[in-house]
């Protein structure tokens, strides 16, 4: 029995670092806070980019959100919370709209948390209530170091400054710390790539040797005489 609880926490880790469908919630804030720290109240950290599409004018922005690594106590103790926004409201474009369909982007292996307090075990979050946005990602797919979120055609441009959509926020964590990765947006009207902040893959260990690296120089061993 112990064996067999031993394989299938291996299969699930393996399956949500190397390709593997995650799992979504719909959460609210700021009650997905308590998740991270034991007051509830979080200073997060914004960063962001500009979108701009062909045949639309203004510009949109993916917005990066960090949160303070997860406090002791809490259901992501020790985690890097991460979260993105894909915001079309300044986007302006109608013949036809702009929306979008797919946001791929580079992330290490993702940790699983109970976001929605059901007591199972989720990968991805999306803020449905208590936030901004009225579109959030109806899947989600890790593959290699790459995560691709799949919209149902919605956030879209708007007719006129303003009136552009936006996503809700969406998030996930990762033992590992944020750096500057490559996203990729696909609309109807276009991909850009984009950068956004997100972990990369945890390094191997050290001393341990990957397939295809050369092997150790040196003198080999000599047996002892008889």
């Amino acid at each position: 029995m112990k064996r067999t609880a031993i394989g299938i926490v291996l299969v699930l880790t393996i399956g949500v670092a190397f390709g593997a469908p995650l799992k979504i919630v719909n959460v609210s804030a700021p009650a997905i806070n308590c998740k991270f720290d034991t007051d509830c109240k979080i200073t997060v950290q914004d960063s962001g980019v500009d979108i701009t599409l062909a045949g639309t004018t203004g510009k949109g922005r993916l917005q990066s959100r960090l949160f303070p690594v997860g406090e002791a106590g809490t259901a992501a103790a020790g985690l890097y919370p991460y979260e993105y926004r894909i915001n079309l409201t300044n986007l302006v474009g109608t013949s036809p709209k702009a929306c979008v369909t797919e946001f791929t982007i580079k992330f290490g292996p993702v940790k699983s948390v109970d976001y929605d307090g059901d007591g199972s075990l989720d990968q991805v979050y999306v803020v449905t209530q208590g936030g901004l946005g009225s579109a959030g990602p109806i899947s989600a797919d890790q593959s290699m170091g790459t995560i691709t979120f799949k919209f149902q055609s919605h956030p879209c441009s708007g007719s006129a400054a303003g009136n552009g959509e936006t996503s809700y926020f969406f998030g996930l964590t990762s033992a590992q710390a944020p750096t500057e990765v490559t996203a990729t947006l696909k609309t109807s009207a276009g991909t850009v790539s984009l950068k956004a902040k997100a972990p990369l893959p945890a390094p191997p260990p050290q001393g341990s040797l990957q397939k295809g690296s050369p092997k150790p120089s040196g003198p080999k061993p000599v047996a002892p005489m008889q």
